[in-house]
C-alpha cells in the first residue's frame, strides 16, 4: 500500500457503517455495529457517539483496549485499527462532534447525561484487499 492513510481514509470515509469492538471482564471480544465515525483525524483518531448507559461504554472503562472495523463488501476489502477507546463526557467533546436531530437518540439535547463521545486512538492495522493482508504502525 502506497499511502496507508490516503487509501484507509477513503474505504473509512464510504462506509455506511462501522464496527467497535471491547474486551468484556471474561477476556472476551465484543462487537457491534455503529454508525460511522462522527469525525476522524488521519487514521489515528476516531470519535463516535453513543449511549452512556451502554455496556460498551463499561466495558472500555474497565478496559481500553479496543478495535475498530471497516468494510468495503463492494470490493470485499476492509480495515482492522487497534488501538485505545476513551470514555469522553466533557462538554467541549459532546459539542465538537454533536449534530441537529441528535435529539432523536438524546433527548435532553448534548448536556443529555445518557450521551458521550468515545475516542479512539490507533496503534496499529490490518488492511485487507485482493486476497493479501498488510499489517501496518500508525504514527
Amino acid at each position: 500500500m502506497i499511502n496507508a492513510e490516503k487509501t484507509i481514509g477513503n474505504l473509512i470515509d464510504k462506509q455506511s457503517v462501522s464496527f467497535i469492538s471491547s474486551v468484556d471482564c471474561m477476556g472476551f471480544p465484543n462487537t457491534k455495529a455503529m454508525l460511522p465515525p462522527r469525525k476522524r483525524e488521519g487514521i489515528k483518531t476516531f470519535y463516535f457517539t453513543t449511549n452512556t448507559s451502554s455496556m460498551r461504554v463499561g466495558q472500555y472503562k474497565d478496559n481500553e483496549n479496543a478495535c475498530i472495523y471497516f468494510c468495503d463488501k463492494r470490493f470485499f476489502r476492509g480495515v482492522m485499527l487497534r488501538g485505545t477507546m476513551e470514555v469522553l463526557e466533557d462538554e467541549a467533546s459532546r459539542q465538537m462532534i454533536w449534530r441537529n436531530g441528535d435529539t432523536m437518540y438524546y433527548p435532553q439535547g448534548v448536556n443529555d447525561p445518557d450521551y458521550c463521545v468515545l475516542k479512539f486512538t490507533a496503534l496499529d492495522g490490518r488492511f485487507y484487499s485482493n486476497f493479501h493482508s498488510e499489517v501496518f504502525n500508525i504514527d
